[in-house]
């Protein structure tokens, strides 16, 4: 994709047209969110290339951006006064997993949203319990 900004929306458009032509209409706005922010990541902080991937099987949607940079992203707290920080934490509320794969170059930061059953919003969960999920290390 190409490495500004402006490409996220369009990146983001086409996937929730892909959706569609899978019948996933319900995972657009989480699968939309996801993507805005680990695209946006990627353009940011990571290297050329920037590539998106969808996987869609029987039981789940895998969302996969891939860049050239090793650096793994973490969870942080982010303060109120921050303009950003919050993305990663956005991300591990509405997919039901994700992690990150390091390749010979580069790594895969990558969700997996269940596709069964009747989509809801996801439960609030304390910040505190989210981040202790994961060490300092982050994932």
């Amino acid at each position: 994709m190409p490495g500004d900004l402006a490409a996220v929306s369009r990146v983001r458009a086409e996937a929730m047209r892909r959706l569609e032509r899978w019948d996933l209409e319900h995972l657009t706005f989480t699968t939309g969110l996801i993507i805005s922010e680990l695209v946006t990541n990627a353009l940011r902080y990571g290297s050329p290339p920037v590539r998106l991937r969808l996987i869609h099987d029987h039981a789940v949607l895998v969302c996969e951006v891939i860049d050239g940079s090793s650096t793994a992203p973490h969870l942080r707290r982010a303060e109120i006064s921050d303009e950003g920080g919050r993305g990663l934490f956005l991300v591990a509320q509405f997919a039901d997993r994700w992690g990150t794969r390091h390749l010979a170059r580069g790594k895969i930061i990558w969700t997996e949203q269940a596709l069964w059953g009747p989509v809801e919003p996801p439960a609030v969960q304390d910040d505190e319990a989210l981040l202790d999920q994961w060490d300092d290390d982050g994932l």
